[in-house]
């Protein structure tokens, strides 16, 4: 085995993430005033503007407007030199009721939508996902936080960073490349930049084993990074599902997930796919598993069901199959009930990936005496 993989994992400030982290903040606030809200948000940003559009059904009320350039300015979009300020930008609704055929079917426990999904795990981390995506997000956050926390004041909220995991065997691998393009104020050069992004965010959060010598360390290799965000580039509900998953090292379903409430398939199941994921592999059942769950909008048994992992199994696919299907229900209502979904926990997943935070219901692990 010799083989490079890679993962991507955008800021808070990147368009597309601001976005999530928008949409799944308004989806929290219904979410908490009434824990039965259906909704489904996408939000589109561009100079100066916010469009939001969806359904939603509620006995609550959100101000989407107030709510929209607070968590603009909580990102870091504080300041008119930036080229977009959530004191200084346009909000523009269009919201409608969710259509009374999707509500009919929901209401009878029905898929809220027809979806693939996908649920992965590995033991190559802690955090029991692949190791690409695991050091991508911890560096993209780790960066977001010096900037927050006053630590690096030059830096602004748009940004991303790549890794490239080099896999030497199934036990061992390094990181390969590092590639950070991170926005900054323009009174830092970038000599001083790349320094202290390498020092005091690489250096201190990858592990010194896995950093070679020869690692390739590249920050803004392309030049200035100076105006970012929406200004320059439209962000879109959804456009970032890969980073948001696994990295490339796995598979997606193919949908996004912020925006929408639990009745949405396409995002509770994710979730139960990753916790059956999780179970396995913590079990010391397979090194790796897959899980794969197919539904079709409307109906109470999902259609497709399959379990992968990569020939690392200890104990017989059928019987890991068989003893899945005897711990966890794939009913959509049962899978909101077990994980709990009814709560506001869905801005914490909007950035920096949905799956390995520690508090989210999916991530635990307290199945695992059916795997002794």
């Amino acid at each position: 085995m010799d083989k490079t993989s890679f993962a991507e994992s955008p800021f808070e400030g990147h368009p597309d993430k601001l976005a999530d982290i928008i949409s799944d903040k308004l989806l929290d606030e219904f979410m908490s005033k009434d824990p039965f809200s259906r909704v489904s948000i996408n939000v589109m940003l561009t100079s100066n503007i916010v469009f939001i559009a969806g359904e939603i059904s509620s006995s609550s009320y959100v101000d989407l407007q107030t709510l929209s350039k607070k968590t603009i300015k909580e990102v870091g979009y504080t300041k008119p030199e930036y080229g977009f300020d959530g004191d200084l930008i346009g909000v523009i609704s269009s919201i409608n009721e969710q259509s009374p055929e999707i509500a009919l079917y929901i209401d009878s426990e029905g898929a809220g939508d027809s979806a693939i999904v996908v649920g992965y795990a590995t033991k190559e981390t802690d955090s029991f996902l692949p190791a690409p995506i695991y050091y991508a997000n911890k560096l993209s956050k780790a960066t977001a936080d010096s900037r927050k926390k006053g630590i690096m004041p030059f830096l602004r909220p748009d940004g991303k960073t790549l890794i490239g995991i080099r896999y030497e065997s199934k036990e061992n691998f390094y990181i390969d490349s590092i590639y950070m393009f991170v926005q900054h104020d323009p009174d830092i050069s970038l000599n001083q930049l790349r320094e202290q992004i390498t020092e005091e965010i690489i250096k201190k959060h990858i592990p010194k084993d896995i950093l070679k010598d020869d690692t390739k360390i590249k920050i803004n290799p392309a030049g200035r990074f100076i105006m970012g965000g929406p200004v320059v580039d439209t962000g879109i509900t959804g456009r970032k599902i890969i980073s948001d998953a696994y990295g490339d090292i796995s598979f997606s379903g193919g949908s996004a997930f912020s925006g929408k409430d639990p009745t949405k398939t396409d995002r509770a199941a994710s979730y139960m796919a990753r916790y059956i994921a999780k179970h396995i592999v913590a079990a010391g059942w397979a090194d790796k598993a897959l899980v794969q769950i197919a539904y079709a909008f409307g109906m109470k048994e999902y259609i497709g069901f399959s379990i992968e992992t990569f020939g690392t199994e200890k104990k017989p696919l059928d019987k890991i199959k068989s003893r899945v299907l005897e711990v966890f229900s794939l009913y959509p209502k049962d899978i909101i009930d077990i994980l709990d979904l009814r709560k506001p926990i869905y801005e914490q997943t909007a950035c920096y990936g949905h799956f390995g935070k520690d508090g989210l219901p999916w991530e635990n692990t307290d199945k695992l005496e059916y795997f002794s």
